[in-house]
């Protein structure tokens, strides 16, 4: 009788078992069918994703309002300036020489705005004229004399730091001026409408290739871009491959937002040739920036060696077009094959 009962129990224990393992098998077998599922759905609403909108300035699609109207600001580029607040933000980024070899950043946002921009650098005429091509609320602090004759005669709407000095614009206690002066979007906001200033606006888009053809782009080989303005001051630009977007650097260093640290990075360079020509003693300029020229556009690890036109106030690619992203664009004097390097 023991005997038959110890069998009877063994019976008992290797059929609950194996129940058991059927059982953990088939949930095992279902959830690896619904993780499948599941993934397949992911696949699917990826694949079939719409948006309502898409961003002017980046040909970025979006289920928000993009009629923001953009905004302009004169970033300072000296060396005591760096790094600066708020370029991660930019969808536009031009970056011109101001005095001597130092360039000056005109950073255009409209897709999105950062809490803090700055230091906030004196305008020129030529960065007024740029950001007329967008319609753009044009912030600065200072002037030379073409480009205050040029506010103050309203060609364009602006908050300049030389007005509101200690309003709008705030002074850091952790540089000495003139590298020191920071806006914040809160205090843009309230400067437009101080000054009365539209804050939407219908722009126009900038030309963007497809997704299609955007895939196989030719030219030079561009991974590493060095542009060269003299005196020791060089911009770089890596290519990172699992990104699709170059990091830009000052000097080797790299270029981040002072806040959050932040690396910079674009998907479309735009390196432009332009004739430069000293005008005073200060070492300011007169840049043409209407008659069009060579331009080196810079892409996916690729290289371009196109022409550049100005359309309707805007610098952009003559024979070609920007992928969707941000853009960076370098305005260089005469004689870009000097100052140009590219690997």
């Amino acid at each position: 009788m023991k005997k038959w009962y110890l069998i009877l129990m063994s019976m008992i224990l290797v059929f609950t078992l194996s129940a058991c393992k059927d059982a953990k098998d088939k949930v095992l077998e279902d959830g690896k069918v619904d993780k499948a599922e599941a993934s397949d759905k992911k696949k699917d609403k990826k694949k079939e994703e719409t948006f309502t909108s898409v961003y002017p300035l980046t040909g970025i699609g979006t289920n928000d309002e993009v009629d923001h109207r953009a905004v302009a600001v004169m970033v300072n580029n000296h060396w005591k300036a760096r790094p600066q607040s708020g370029l991660h933000k930019a969808d536009i980024v031009y970056e011109v020489l101001a005095e001597g070899e130092l360039t000056r950043f005109l950073a255009i946002f409209q897709s999105e705005m950062p809490e803090t921009v700055g230091p906030v650098r004196s305008s020129r005429d030529y960065y007024i004229e740029l950001s007329q091509g967008y319609n753009a609320l044009y912030v600065a602090h200072g002037y030379s004399p073409e480009a205050k004759e040029m506010l103050y005669s309203g060609a364009i709407d602006h908050l300049n730091g030389m007005d509101y000095d200690g309003s709008l614009f705030k002074r850091a206690d952790f540089r000495k001026a003139p590298h020191n002066s920071y806006i914040t979007s809160e205090n843009i906001l309230r400067g437009m409408d101080k000054v009365g200033a539209d804050q939407t606006d219908d722009l126009d888009m900038l030309p963007f290739l497809t997704k299609s053809s955007s895939v196989n782009i030719e030219g030079e080989v561009a991974k590493e871009v060095t542009v060269d303005y003299g005196r020791g001051e060089t911009v770089g630009f890596t290519y990172s491959e699992k990104k699709k977007t170059y990091a830009r650097s000052s000097n080797n260093e790299p270029t981040i937002d002072r806040e959050t640290e932040t690396p910079i990075s674009v998907s479309n360079v735009f390196i432009v040739e332009a004739a430069h020509r000293v005008i005073d003693d200060a070492g300011r300029r007169e840049i043409n920036l209407t008659s069009g020229g060579d331009a080196i556009l810079i892409q996916k690890g690729v290289a371009q060696k196109i022409s550049w036109k100005n359309e309707n106030g805007r610098i952009v690619p003559d024979g070609g077009a920007f992928i969707p992203g941000k853009t960076w664009i370098n305005i260089v004097p005469s004689g870009m094959e000097n100052s140009v390097k590219m690997q």
